[in-house]
């Protein structure tokens, strides 16, 4: 109870901090409504495929853009995954017994995942202008410091078993990581890499809006422009995009785990 109150009182005062005002908030819900409403085009039954065709009358052109939103996730993740596959066996405190090496790491791996993935994209922008490139480079640091973390914490739950036998042996360090550690990680470390670029799917569409190229240039063009049927019809693509890609990535994450569970 008293956890509670605690609670209760903290978020009162943070309200009340941050200036956060109940009926602001409902004033401007109906306005917030109301733009969903407006953007949407009038569909009717007996003209819907004409309607339709006139909604997504830029489909193709859309879909392409869609397209290199999805590599710049892509491969911005599969950089970023990388990265932080090399990093966070030097940021685990059970693999790594130096101290300083281990501090280096883990900060680098803070400053990669606190700056957000905007800013970087801005500063890219500003040294090599506009394009996709801006866009991979922001997800990939971003990405390393953020699955940097989660790897290290998986490989320092490891059983050190057969990291010790493979040291007794006298392996080498990665030839240890190679056999000891890596069969008892993988499956998690794809599963963590496969969310994340669900996560980085969504943020690449953000990116656009700085310049960083994909679906989300031509959203913010058309939010600032006023095309409301073209906002809607991008924001559905996107949406249905988003949502094939979360539930194909849960069913290969699902199937990952289960695999590494009937080898247990």
């Amino acid at each position: 109870m008293l956890g509670l109150v605690l609670v209760l009182v903290f978020s009162v005062l943070s309200a009340w901090i941050g200036e956060v005002d109940p009926a602001k908030f409902w004033n401007g819900l109906p306005r917030f409504v109301s733009y969903f409403h407006d953007i949407l085009p009038q569909l009717r039954l007996a003209s819907l495929g004409a309607d339709l065709e006139e909604w997504f009358w830029n489909l193709d052109g859309w879909l392409g853009l869609l397209f290199d939103t999805l590599l710049v996730a892509y491969v911005g993740t599969l950089f970023g995954a990388i990265a932080a596959f090399v990093l966070c066996f030097l940021a685990s405190a059970n693999l790594t017994r130096s101290a300083t090496l281990r501090f280096a790491s883990r900060r680098l791996l803070e400053f990669c995942r606190t700056v957000p993935e905007i800013v970087f994209a801005l500063m890219f922008v500003y040294a090599f202008g506009f394009g996709a490139m801006p866009g991979v480079l922001a997800i990939a640091i971003h990405t390393a410091g953020a699955l940097g973390k989660q790897f290290s914490e998986v490989v320092e739950n490891v059983d050190m078993h057969p990291v010790d036998g493979l040291t007794a042996t006298g392996a080498t360090y990665v030839e240890t990581i190679r056999f000891g550690v890596v069969p008892q990680i993988l499956s998690n470390f794809m599963s963590y890499s496969l969310l994340r670029f669900e996560i980085n799917v969504r943020g690449a569409t953000v990116l656009g809006f700085v310049g960083a190229g994909g679906i989300g240039k031509e959203l913010i063009s058309s939010i600032r422009q006023f095309y409301y049927a073209d906002v809607s019809a991008i924001l559905l693509i996107i949406i249905a995009t988003v949502f094939l890609i979360d539930w194909l990535t849960e069913r290969l994450r699902h199937r990952l785990l289960s695999l590494d569970g009937a080898e247990q």
